[in-house]
């Protein structure tokens, strides 16, 4: 279970919602008490209830963590890491590396997790993605970034870049193939994945060839043309886009992949939607659609019968359309 899913249940048991109601005398009921002592349960403003959580959820009594744990840690939570390394001053720069099954120098795919740069956690990676990606042959990293408001979108970029160099760097006693690595973004994640492997600039501050990023895997973004998604998308996305990118069409525009899709790009993309979910269609097709012009290697494609976060969290699992396609693409490409 991942750790957004962790604090999506603890966001209901704030609310009170009935469909998320813990059984009475339960661990889960204990984090009921300790949540609304440490944040409040304020319904009007559940995003200050969220930053709260997540920076109390080491402050909440043994008999939540130990309920906090089963979820996260019970079946289908995935495989644990091998290492987890800091990449960083700040205690958000961390990387979960898992070693490939396989022969070493390994591909390296590196997952960017979602939450509307202002959410969201490494452990969203964790489910089958690790094990089904290291069963084929490639290493995995999920990392963490620092977070909208501490940072800006321009740090969480850098954040992105200099993870990539940290795993570079420590390739050959990771059993990593440097030149050989996929990035993977589901949400924000896919527009922060988007973002580095399109405009050269973060990479090369971090001293990362452009070459070195073989392939870009998309999941589900709709944030590739900033300012056209603030401006059609209504008051949802205006507090969800807002706070990150703000009113300045010129940094709207710097923020945007499809502003940075002349060349330089990464090689390959393959960008997947949600099937009838109109925002990432029309982001995704754009945007394919200027990377294929600029002589890059482009394609999206649409997922049936999905949602926003399920085409994320059925990722590696067996039978699955999306799955099926991210593996023919990265054997392909990498």
């Amino acid at each position: 279970m991942q750790t957004g899913r962790i604090i999506g249940w603890a966001v209901l048991l704030l609310a009170g919602a009935a469909t998320a109601q813990p059984r009475p005398g339960g661990g889960l009921m204990a984090c009921r008490v300790d949540m609304e002592t440490l944040c409040g349960s304020d319904k009007a403003n559940k995003p200050k209830v969220r930053q709260c959580i997540i920076e109390n959820r080491d402050k909440v009594s043994d008999e939540c963590k130990r309920a906090l744990d089963a979820l996260r840690n019970g079946p289908g939570a995935g495989a644990m890491p091998t290492v987890t390394v800091s990449y960083g001053n700040d205690a958000r720069q961390a990387i979960d590396f898992y070693r490939a099954k396989g022969a070493a120098p390994a591909p390296l795919i590196v997952f960017i997790h979602g939450g509307a740069w202002s959410l969201g956690d490494k452990r969203q990676a964790s489910g089958r993605k690790p094990g089904h990606f290291t069963g084929e042959g490639y290493a995995f990293a999920s990392i963490n970034y620092r977070l909208v408001p501490q940072a800006t979108v321009e740090q969480q970029v850098a954040d992105v870049a200099s993870a990539i160099d940290m795993l570079r760097f420590r390739a050959a006693e990771y059993g990593i193939d440097p030149n050989r690595i996929a990035l993977m973004g589901h949400s924000a994640g896919a527009h922060l994945a988007a973002l580095v492997a399109s405009d050269p600039q973060y990479l090369k501050d971090a001293d990362v060839p452009m070459k070195a990023v073989k392939a870009v895997v998309l999941l589900d973004g709709a944030g590739y043309d900033v300012a056209a998604q603030m401006k059609t998308g209504g008051p949802v996305v205006q507090k969800l886009y807002g706070p990150a990118f703000g009113d300045d069409p010129k940094r709207q525009a710097l923020l945007s992949p499809m502003s940075h899709a002349a060349a330089p790009n990464a090689a390959a993309w393959l960008a997947l939607y949600v099937d009838g979910r109109d925002a990432s269609l029309g982001q995704s097709q754009a945007l394919v659609k200027a990377l294929g012009a600029s002589g890059a290697k482009a394609r999206a494609v649409a997922v049936p019968d999905s949602s926003h976060s399920e085409l994320n969290q059925k990722l590696g699992t067996d039978g699955d359309m999306a799955t099926a396609e991210v593996d023919a693409f990265l054997k392909a490409e990498l």
